[in-house]
């Protein structure tokens, strides 16, 4: 058995799951709620405050979507309950950031400024304040869509490894190289 497929997903109070007959699963709480499509051929059952994903047999497939649809189900009613944020930090001079509403205008040292969309299930946040980079902040319930989001706006202008500069996870540590006068 997998270890993580096989582990229980414990369900916070305020938490229901429900799971359609065409497998799939809703998971409702105090944050919103989620759904997800699950393969007809992984059961997920609740008793007792406790959620289960089980697998009829041990094939190949059966094993990689037993692990994989366990931590998507846990992710779901984690979201729903505490939810999720990330920071991202912008380095660099004259490198700065702002949102109206759910528009993201963006300095990044390009000839012009980017506007980028975020989607309405996050909440954006931006923060400069003296002497310090300026800050954005994303938060959801949904993992994957913020993982996404965040990734996007990071390649933007990825962290260059020589000043560092660019747009970096506030918890990411970049390394730099020597320049060429670093071997005189």
């Amino acid at each position: 058995m997998s270890r993580i497929g096989r582990s229980p997903i414990k369900l916070a109070s305020g938490v229901t799951v429900t799971v359609s007959p065409a497998n799939e699963v809703t998971v409702k709480g105090p944050k919103g709620e989620l759904k997800r499509s699950i393969d007809r051929d992984i059961k997920v059952e609740v008793q007792d405050g406790v959620l289960n994903v089980i697998r009829p047999t041990d094939q190949i497939r059966h094993k990689a979507l037993h692990g994989l649809y366990r931590a998507l189900l846990a992710n779901m009613v984690h979201g729903v309950t505490e939810g999720y944020k990330k920071q991202l930090e912008l380095v660099g001079v004259g490198y700065k950031a702002a949102n109206n509403g759910q528009l993201l205008d963006l300095a990044l040292g390009y000839s012009h400024n980017i506007v980028f969309e975020v989607p309405s299930e996050l909440k954006v946040a931006t923060l400069t304040e003296k002497g310090q980079n300026p800050k954005i902040m994303l938060e959801s319930i949904d993992k994957q869509l913020l993982g996404q989001v965040a990734a996007k706006i990071r390649s933007l202008r990825k962290p260059e490894p020589y000043k560092g500069k660019g747009v970096r996870y506030s918890d990411e540590v970049v390394r730099k190289k020597a320049g060429k006068s670093a071997g005189k």
